[in-house]
């Protein structure tokens, strides 16, 4: 036996076993590279050399945190190559998942079986690179173009069933692995062409153009996917040219700030899941939930409940309102089984899961109860009154306010430690970001359940202290106010629209408030009118389309016109006048604004206001932020945050 401190060999007869043992995925560090490198060494002389993992996955993928670094011997293509052209042939036996440097050290080996369910891919573009060890020029030459564009262009994991189909794997395991990378190891077929050696073509010019444009338009401003297109395209080269001009890219593209704001998205996901102020804590353990309103927003998060095992009580008001609560949420998880996300006997089990009920006594029983009603002050702590009335006085209360200070809500209840706010963004069965808010009583113990719960939702969650909006909608709201500044300054909502599409964000300002609904924000500066600045900047153009029952697609009109199904906005030739008139009118000089003027505006203020709530300690950290608005709001993961990009245009991005 040969031990690494990563990479284990062992001999059993004629067999070579090499074992990557370095948690938690198997990574491709220095050390597990070094460990290859030796045991490509030690296995010379046997038959066959089987090469597989520890833990619950073959390799998943490189360190990233290495990828600051200066790369460091021995560097992965080398040790693919020195597998691929050892004498003693390697059989790569997975499990898992085979992802990035773990695909193409697999493609080096000359036989590949995996266990069934096992998921390869070439997810480099989702840290904005190319595969920097042979991937895009093994890739098409093992699995034909189409499907190595898939995984490089699109991040698209592959089943090892799949893999078999198109020649990528030479056996599905079945039974033990180890056993039947044995048993593969005693019948070997005859050894293939290695896979660098092989021919394949270019993709034709039409072809490739039209791949270019298709990932164009879902990359929206992204450039990794249109790098790996071009890098793919090399492997019709000899591998001995193609495969140095990949390594140079991948390198080059590792201090891209494209990349840098992807590794940085990566790890912001990750960290702010682990607040300090529950370091330690032990959540409590949840079962049953209640919910009060069914409508749209408590359906959806019926459904997130439901499909995270956990047994529902939905309140409504009556009978029939329950009755049609019911509808909804079941209608909600046919969508899904439709899409193939539920089996039908997991639609049964969640729908025997779900009460619905006009009583707040059927609540007694819920660990946690959450209102889900309209956003108003006294409707939210008349439905507290009735729950505590009911429900355990241990109970957790969550309210899933949009706006609204949870400290008023709770006033009153008994035991206010338990109480915090669950913010769900709509949809919220499709929504990935939860607010988690806390009060300034609420225990470390409830902070950790509400996280508890979150990720048991497969929620990205995010601590936020108490203020009008929290995090997101408080950003939300200065956006806006600055892009009807703009508008009064002389843009016009398409052209803001188009400018923050252009920026990579899913929609423009103006867009969304027609999707969304003038109505709600309206509502909130009515309320907020008897406290505002005197000195603060503030335009009436939205307050006046408000007035004239523009609200937005529900109503046909908005800051555009809607005029069928589809919903495509129009531009409103009354709405552009009317911003015309206004700036006249309030003697505000109308200017050219280019689409990057109008960009950088809008991504500035985001990172001031958003520094400002960091400043206030609403957020713990930048990260908290830009996650918020990553998850939240669509702002594009290539550029990192609003607070991410700020620093990086400043030249202080890590």
């Amino acid at each position: 036996m040969t031990n690494s401190s990563v990479v284990t060999v062992t001999h059993e007869g004629d067999i070579a076993w090499v074992e990557i043992d370095n948690p938690p995925v198997n990574a491709t560090s220095t050390a597990v590279r070094a460990g290859l490198t030796a045991a490509a060494q030690q296995v010379q002389g046997a038959r066959v050399a089987i090469l597989t993992c520890a833990g619950r996955t073959f390799v998943a993928g490189g360190d990233i945190s290495e990828f600051d670094r200066a790369p460091e011997e021995p560097h992965l293509p080398d040790v693919v190559q020195m597998i691929e052209d050892s004498e003693t042939p390697f059989v790569a036996a997975m499990h898992g998942n085979v992802l990035g440097g773990g695909f193409e050290i697999a493609m080096g080996c000359a036989w590949r079986i995996a266990a069934p369910g096992t998921k390869f891919g070439l997810p480099e573009v989702n840290v904005g690179l190319i595969p920097g060890a042979g991937g895009t020029q093994r890739a098409p030459r093992l699995i034909g173009m189409q499907a190595a564009i898939d995984m490089a262009c699109s991040g698209k994991i592959l089943p090892a069933e799949t893999l078999l189909d198109l020649g990528g794997v030479d056996q599905i395991a079945q039974g033990d692995l180890k056993d039947a990378a044995r048993t593969f190891a005693q019948n070997l077929p005859n050894r293939p062409v290695k896979v660098r050696d092989r021919v394949v073509a270019a993709l034709p010019l039409d072809e490739y153009a039209a791949t270019e444009t298709a990932l164009k338009k879902r990359a929206k401003g992204q450039q990794s996917p249109i790098l790996n297109l071009e890098a793919l395209q090399w492997a019709a080269l000899p591998f001995e040219q193609g495969q140095p001009v990949e390594r140079a890219l991948h390198l080059k593209l590792r201090h891209s700030v494209e990349s840098r704001a992807l590794r940085y998205a990566f790890f912001a996901e990750r960290a702010v899941s682990k607040p300090k102020l529950i370091d330690g804590i032990e959540p409590r353990p949840l079962n049953q939930i209640a919910i009060v309103g069914g409508g749209l927003m408590g359906a959806g998060i019926a459904m997130a409940c439901l499909s995270g095992c956990l047994s529902v009580t939905l309140i409504e008001r009556d009978n029939a309102a329950a009755n049609a609560a019911r509808t909804r949420v079941d209608g909600l998880i046919e969508g899904g089984v439709k899409r193939g996300k539920f089996t039908v006997d997991q639609q049964a089990d969640m729908l025997a899961h779900l009460t619905t009920t006009d009583s707040y006594a059927d609540a007694a029983d819920a660990d946690l109860a959450i209102e889900a009603v309209f956003e108003d002050l006294d409707v939210k702590r008349d439905v507290f009154r009735q729950l505590a009335a009911v429900i355990g006085p241990d109970a957790i209360l969550a309210t899933n306010t949009s706006y609204l200070d949870p400290t008023l809500i709770f006033d009153g209840m008994p035991n206010l430690s338990r109480c915090l706010g669950l913010h769900f963004f709509s949809p919220a069965h499709v929504m990935k970001l939860l607010e988690i808010v806390k009060t300034p009583n609420t225990t470390p113990e409830v902070i950790a359940t509400g996280f508890a719960l979150g990720k048991r939702l497969r929620k990205v969650s995010v601590l936020s202290g108490i203020c009008d909006g929290f995090i997101g909608n408080r950003m939300l709201a200065a956006f806006r106010r600055e892009a009807e500044y703009l508008l009064a300054d002389g843009a016009l909502p398409h052209q803001v629209d188009s400018a923050m599409r252009e920026a990579g964000l899913p929609m423009g300002p103006f867009e969304l408030q027609d999707l969304t609904g003038l109505q709600i924000a309206w509502a909130n500066r009515k309320r907020q009118a008897a406290t505002r600045d005197p000195n603060e900047r503030y335009e009436r153009i939205a307050d006046t389309l408000c007035e004239m029952d523009r609200l937005g697609q529900r109503s046909g009109k908005g800051w555009y016109r809607y005029k069928d199904a589809s919903r495509a906005p129009i531009r409103d030739e009354d709405v552009e006048e009317l911003i015309v008139a206004y700036s006249k009118d309030n003697g505000l000089p109308r200017q050219n604004f280019t689409p990057n003027d109008i960009a950088d505006r809008l991504l500035e203020v985001l990172a001031r206001e958003g520094q400002q709530i960091v400043d206030e300690g609403i957020a713990d950290r930048a990260e908290d932020v830009d996650v918020v608005k990553l998850f939240g709001y669509g702002f594009p993961r290539w550029r990192g945050g609003p607070m991410f990009l700020a620093k990086a245009k400043r030249g202080k991005a890590a």
